[in-house]
């Protein structure tokens, strides 16, 4: 009952007047029927009394309303959000979920860029998404780049995780985008990194490409073009790309470790290559089949040789070590540490630290590969630091698998 009501009708009731209802109404805030309730029960009237259904219309919205308002909050898009949702059992549609999100996010400002369109085979463009911080279930901080690479015709998208910008991890991830996309376009755009030119260009100067750079490019066969600093609109579509990934904001707090969060950038690859692009009306995979006959072939092995030139690696955190697009484990003592690779003629990796064997793998081309005493001391160290090592070897047994299909 609305005492404020109740309280305003009694000068009515005590000198035998009947209200406006309406003026009432408007100055206590509410129905005029709640007026007329309220005189009608002070009279002594009998009140009509209309049930209503208590039940509430659940939305299928309902369950996921507090994880769509954490996710909002750090970010992420409508888009993203329900790509989340719809694996956790969302049967609803987006346009509810992004009119729900427009009631909770606040507005950001979004900048234009200038849409330059190319012919097949003609032209990629590459960048980096620099120190991106996702945590894992446990609450593990894991700081990585995505590297970014986009054909300029067909859209198709390249994405790889990498745990540092080095110039043979760029020339890996180069190689592995030719290799994914089927072929070497005419020229590629980069944007001014040092592992790319030794000298920016300016109103008054031309670029500089690095030496190693130029030989890679050449032997790759296609054209470098150096973007002119803080002009962004020359490479839009990886700019648009850098944007987009932040989709995987939305898996915060939700993933295990490196080899899922792998997982999850090479799953959001496959997803931008199978949406419509809103500029070609197609999805990329398929504008890449007419694309891939413009581009030409190389020689994946006379690019390699770019990358195992006095090889030297810094173990992660991880305690891995990368080499060509894999990483391999070393014992966890070693980790911070330079320890230097040689690679053997029986296909073999030797990892040595002061000119010490520390450890050996066979090539793979699996994302992690691990001898089993490393990744024993790495739970234990970490993850599994409370476990005896008769539980953390029942865990390996139960998750090597996963890792051989990474």
């Amino acid at each position: 009952m609305r005492k404020d009501i109740q309280e305003g009708v009694k000068f009515y009731i005590m000198n035998n007047i009947k209200p406006n209802y309406a003026e009432l109404a408007r100055q206590y805030d509410c129905d005029p029927r709640t007026v007329r309730n309220h005189f009608r029960e002070g009279t002594g009237e009998k009140t009509k009394i209309i049930k209503r259904s208590s039940s509430k219309k659940i939305s299928k919205l309902d369950p996921f309303k507090p994880l769509i308002e954490e996710k909002v909050a750090d970010g992420c898009s409508a888009t993203a959000i329900y790509s989340l949702i719809k694996r956790l059992g969302y049967e609803g549609k987006i346009t509810i979920l992004r009119d729900y999100c427009r009631t909770i996010k606040v507005e950001k400002v979004k900048k234009a860029t200038i849409r330059i369109e190319t012919s097949p085979g003609l032209s990629a463009q590459v960048d980096w998404k620099e120190n991106m911080t996702l945590y894992t279930r446990e609450g593990r901080a894991i700081t990585f780049n995505i590297f970014l690479y986009v054909l300029g015709y067909s859209r198709y998208k390249y994405l790889d995780l990498t745990f540092d910008r080095k110039q043979d991890t760029l020339f890996n991830c180069l190689i592995e985008a030719f290799k994914l996309s089927g072929g070497v376009p005419t020229e590629i755009w980069f944007d001014n990194m040092k592992t790319v030119v030794d000298r920016s260009k300016t109103q008054f100067t031309k670029v500089k490409f690095n030496d190693t750079f130029y030989e890679f490019a050449k032997d790759a066969g296609f054209n470098p073009i150096a973007c002119r600093p803080f002009r962004p609109q020359t490479k839009g579509k990886v700019e648009a790309l850098a944007r987009t990934v932040e989709r995987l904001r939305v898996w915060n707090y939700l993933f295990y470790d490196e080899t899922e969060l792998i997982e999850l950038v090479h799953m959001l690859m496959d997803e931008l290559n199978y949406e419509h692009s809103q500029a070609t009306g197609e999805a990329p995979a398929y504008l890449l089949e007419a694309e891939k006959e413009h581009l030409h072939d190389f020689d994946d092995q006379l690019l390699y040789k770019y990358t195992e030139d006095d090889i030297t690696r810094i173990v992660t955190a991880e305690s891995l070590v990368q080499f060509r697009n894999s990483k391999y484990s070393v014992p966890t003592k070693y980790i911070g540490e330079e320890v230097d690779i040689e690679l053997s003629s029986d296909d073999q990796i030797h990892i040595h630290y002061n000119g010490e064997r520390i450890n050996s793998h066979y090539l793979s081309d699996k994302k992690f590969n691990y001898q089993r005493t490393d990744l024993v001391e790495i739970l234990k160290s970490d993850l599994m630091k409370h476990d005896d090592e008769a539980d953390i070897l029942s865990y390996i047994e139960n998750s090597l698998s996963q890792y051989d299909e990474v």
